[in-house]
Order: C-alpha cells, then structure tokens, then sequence
C-alpha cells in the first residue's frame, strides 16, 4: 500500500542563477549582496546546491545560528541519555539476533540503531527507494528537494537530541530565536510574537511571553485561561491522561476557558500538533505539549535541519547501522506476514517474491499499514482489535517556488492561523540547502485535510495563494499579478500520523506484542510524546528494549527452529 502520492508541476521553468564561469570550465554561483536578513552571512564555497539550467554551482550559506541550548543538563535529556547508554553496555550477545524490521521511518532506523548498538544484527526493509518514512523527501529535475512534511526539532525532544549527539551530528540543527510568531487574521501582513526571554528558567519564560503578549489575549482571558490550567498544574501527569476522554473544545467549555482563547491560539496549535481542529483534538495531546514547553527552559525551542532529512538525518543512522553489521535494504515491501503453525512469524513475503526470516520481527511502519498485513489468525486479539481505533490523519505538504525573494516573513517557523493552512516557513530562508538570495520558497501545511486530498493539485495551490494573499499583501495576489509561481510541489499523505482523537489511549499498544518474536514499533504505539519524531524514535529504543530483554527467550527459540529443520538421521 503506497500511502504517499506526489505530484508537480512546473509553470514558468526551472530556477535560473547569475554564474560565472570558473577557471577550469566549472560554473561557479556567487553572491555579491548586503542580505537583509538578519544573522545571515554569505560566503562562496561547497556546500552542494540545487542545480541551475546550465548545472552549475556549488555554493555554501553560512548561517550565524542562533546557540544550541544548553539542554545536555535537563532531567529529560540525561534520562533519554542513560537510555541509549543501556544498549551500548549491554552484554555482548554470544550469538546476535537477527531482526527483521519492516520500514525504514525514524521509527524503524531507531529500533535498527539501539539493536545494533546492543551487538544484534537488524535488517532493515523499506518498501521504497527512500528512507524516512513521514520525514521522506525527494530531489525534483532541477535538483530542488520537497518533503513530506515541515519538520521542526523541539528542545523538549530528548531522544531525538541524544540521536544526533551520538550520531555527531548537532551541527546539523539550525536553532532559531527562542519565539513562536503567530499571523495575525485581522490585521493582513502583521505578526504577533511570544518571545522567551533568555534570562528566565521555566516556568517563568513561557509566563512571561504569555504576559508580554497583549495582541492576541487580553487580560482577563489570560487569567482565565491560568485559573482553567491550575488542575493539570497540580495535578500533573495522571490528571493530564485522565483528559484523553474531551476534545480541546470540550475541556475548554468545561474550564470555563473563553472561546477566544480557542480562536486566537489553540486552533492553530491543534493543526500543529495534529492536523485537526480543537473540535477533534484530544486535550491530552495540547496538555503533553504544554506541560513540556512550560516545564523546560528550552522546550519550545525550534530547530530546523540543515537540509533534506533522507541525506543529513536518516543517512547517518543508515550509515550507523551497517558500520555495526546490520543491514538496510530499500524498494522491499512487504507483501504479507506469513505464520507457522503455532502461529508465531516464519518469515516476511515480499512482493518481489523474496522472503526474509529473523530470530525476531519488527513492524515499523505506520499503523494503517500493519492493519492491513495483520494475519486473520490474529485479527481476533484484543490487542490487534483495538488498532481499528487508530487511523492515519491525512495532511498536504505544499512547496511554492516564487519568482522574488519575500520579505514579509522571518527566519523561523510561522503559524499562519488559516482556516486552511497550518504552518509554514520560508525555507530559502531557514535551510541552508535551501538557501536563495533572490527567490523565497515557502513550504506549506495545508491542514485539516481530509476535505481536499482527494482534490488536484490546482485546486490546492488555487486556495493556497488565497490565503497568502493575506499574509503577503502587498506581495502575493491570488491572480498571481504581483508574485508569480515558477513551480510548486503538492505532497499528498492520505494516511499520516494516527489521529489523536479522544479515547485513543488505551487503544495505542506496547511494543511487545502477545505473538512471541514479533514487535511493533511506531509513534503511535505506546510512548509518552504521542504523535511525533520524538515519539517514533522513543518507540524505536523501546521496541529495541524490549527484544534485548527477551535475549533469552529468541535465542532458544531460535535454537529449537533451527534443531526442528536437520534432517534426521536414517
């Protein structure tokens, strides 16, 4: 099942630059500009760029970013670290299981990457000819990247923090000003702004932005707004679950919490974290959100990365994996789980007609997915009865490609609080890789999607530009008579992140499954950060704890198969 749908179209060609020739026949990109943009410094080297008309140039960005937060002493990162420390020390296996991990999403390269590191051998199966999963990206014929989705990296994500630094590659996160930038709907053009301010620990940082912001609430709502989160306050973590049962919009009504507050704030929230509306949105997942952004100094810190994750992200745990023995095979799809007769996983079918066994059987990919590969022998479980709960949100990814460099917009992610887009950034801007002194590229969340995937491309780009028409008025029209569209990529995802829905909790399953060898693994699966890249790389160490804990056990059933298949003796 193919759950990602891509399309393009290229209106007025590709992206020329200005070259010049080098001295061996090289065409070689220069900038020759003051840059507006603040902390940005441009200089002439070899960062690898997308390729021009004329296939020229290397060009490198560097960018001033702003510091990594000091986040190497919070109480989350050094517990995510003494996490990753198990399966380093780990005794060493005196025989190496051998996993089969279907899918090669952050989800399945995590549960690859602690397993190798604990002395095991996984191999991991990706159906397509890219890994990533939901943070996949692709290179058009221009060489320009477009990706599945908008990928932010929090300071409240400490597995995914430990990843890099044990990967060696904290450089490659651009860290911006601690500030989340909301648009403002009834004023076009103008942004409103909840700066952190540096000096302040946590709570008192996000208080304070709270406070300074008088555009968005006024005081009575912010008051208001306090007193109705005073239970999940002194309630903690368990009041925080027991909320998995309301919407947004029913816990506000039940707080007393204005619905302006829901309006101003909480709608485009509920689209960031789960491309829906507060009307759909369970509380639990706005109180996990808030409960990190307010309790660590730096947990609404965004970062983004340096360029396109299949490359500067998934490349690197890949690498990782097959340094320790393990192996990583793409365009390898599962066609179906096929069973022995005590109902146990003899091997996966792919539908190349190859089979894969293992010691040990992973599912990594999303949970519509596993829904339709779960053998009927297991359909009748109670902990496979209770995926049918779980459904995939679907969400468009947009990337418009301008033939002018935007100034209405920041070096940092944007909330655009539109009744039909979520977030967005200008990647020429924020990305390194994507980096154009002359042209904006703005990537789009367009969210809730679930009225428009079925719809063209044209359509989406058509609503799309009405509503930067609001954001840009005096740069973007919706008749394109001010900017115009060189090109734009629409990515479809009918089936992205599970929906969190109210009661979905108790349907979301561990790991370990009850079938003895196989093992889920996956943002929805049972881990404290929901639906997230910080919840699919969580669920990845937990997957590959629990197969290490249960050594013992895959080791001797491995032995017992193995006894089972000599030819017995005439």
């Amino acid at each position: 099942m193919d759950i990602q749908y891509i399309s393009a179209t290229n209106i007025n060609g590709t992206i020329q630059r200005r070259c010049k020739w080098g001295p061996i026949g090289v065409q070689r990109c220069t900038c020759s500009f003051e840059s507006s943009i603040p902390n940005l410094k441009i200089t002439d080297s070899s960062l690898k760029r997308r390729k021009s008309n004329c296939r020229a140039s290397r060009l490198q960005v560097v960018c001033k970013d702003f510091p990594r937060p000091e986040l190497e002493n919070t109480v989350n990162f050094l517990e995510a670290a003494q996490f990753s420390s198990i399966f380093r020390s780990s005794p060493r296996p005196s025989k190496p299981l051998q996993v089969v991990i279907a899918g090669a999403g952050l989800a399945g390269l995590s549960t690859a990457k602690y397993l190798a590191d604990a002395g095991h051998k996984p191999i991991l199966l990706e159906a397509r000819d890219v890994l990533g999963g939901k943070v996949a990206a692709w290179k058009d014929e221009d060489g320009d990247w477009y990706e599945t989705g908008l990928h932010i990296f929090f300071g409240a994500y400490p597995n995914i923090q430990n990843l890099f630094g044990e990967l060696g590659i904290n450089d490659r996160l651009q860290w911006k000003e601690h500030s989340m930038i909301f648009a403002m709907p009834d004023k076009p053009g103008e942004f409103s702004r909840f700066d952190f301010p540096e000096s302040l620990p946590a709570p008192f940082n996000g208080i304070w932005a709270i406070l300074r912001n008088n555009e968005m609430l006024t005081w009575p709502e912010k008051v208001k707004f306090a007193i109705g989160l005073l239970p999940a306050m002194v309630g903690g973590q368990p009041y925080v679950e027991a909320q998995d049962g309301l919407t947004v919009s029913q816990w506000m009504k039940k707080q007393g919490v204005p619905d302006r507050v829901s309006e101003e704030v909480f709608i485009a929230m509920s689209k960031a974290l789960n491309f829906i509306n507060p009307d759909e949105l369970s509380m639990q997942c706005i109180l996990i959100a808030l409960n990190r952004f307010l309790q660590e100094k730096h947990g609404s810190k965004m970062a983004f990365l340096d360029g396109n994750p299949p490359e500067r992200l998934c490349k690197p745990i890949c690498e990782h994996i097959q340094s320790l023995g393990g192996e990583v095979l793409l365009n390898s799809r599962i066609q179906k789980i096929e069973l022995n007769s005590d109902g146990t996983v003899k091997q996966f079918v792919l539908t190349n007609g190859g089979a894969v066994t293992g010691d040990a059987y992973v599912f990594a990919t999303p949970v519509d997915i596993l829904k339709l590969l779960v053998p009927e022998e297991w359909r009748e479980i109670s902990y496979y009865k209770k995926l049918e709960k779980l459904v995939g949100v679907p969400v468009i990814n947009v990337h418009i490609w301008f033939d002018r460099k935007l100034k209405n917009t920041y070096d940092h992610l944007l909330f655009s609080r539109s009744s039909l887009l979520s977030v967005y950034a200008d990647m020429s801007v924020t990305c390194k890789e994507y980096y154009d002194p002359n042209r904006s590229m703005l990537e789009l969340v367009f969210a809730p999607a679930e009225e428009w995937v079925s719809r063209s491309d044209a359509d989406i780009i058509d609503a799309t530009m009405h509503e930067l028409a609001k954001l840009f008025p005096d740069e973007i029209a919706a008749d394109q008579s001010k900017a115009k569209i060189l090109k734009y990529k629409v990515i479809k995802t009918p089936r992205s992140v599970y929906k969190t829905v109210p009661n979905c909790e108790p349907c979301r399953p561990l790991q370990r499954s009850p079938i003895e060898g196989f093992y889920l693994a996956g943002d929805y699966t049972k881990q404290k950060y929901l639906a997230s890249m910080e919840g699919a790389v969580l669920s990845g160490k937990l997957c590959a704890q629990s197969i290490v804990q249960d050594y013992d056990l895959l080791a001797a059933r491995s032995q017992k198969s193995a006894r089972a298949e000599l030819p017995v003796a005439s």
